[in-house]
């Protein structure tokens, strides 16, 4: 199941530079993953400073 960014992100993109598959981008807001890209590796969950990002 692809990973989710919630409305916590402080759009300071260090999950973006985390992801291998580049399926993070800026969205209206926040950061937002693509599900169809996202290969559910945990990378961004992890770097994430404000625990923004789980498994959707």
């Amino acid at each position: 199941m692809a990973y989710v960014i919630n409305d916590g992100c402080v759009s300071c993109g260090s999950c973006a530079a985390q992801c291998p598959v580049e399926a993070i981008a800026p969205g209206d807001g926040k950061y937002e993953i693509d599900p169809d890209k996202c290969i559910s590796c945990g990378s961004c969950a992890a770097q994430c400073p404000v625990s923004a990002i789980s498994e959707g």
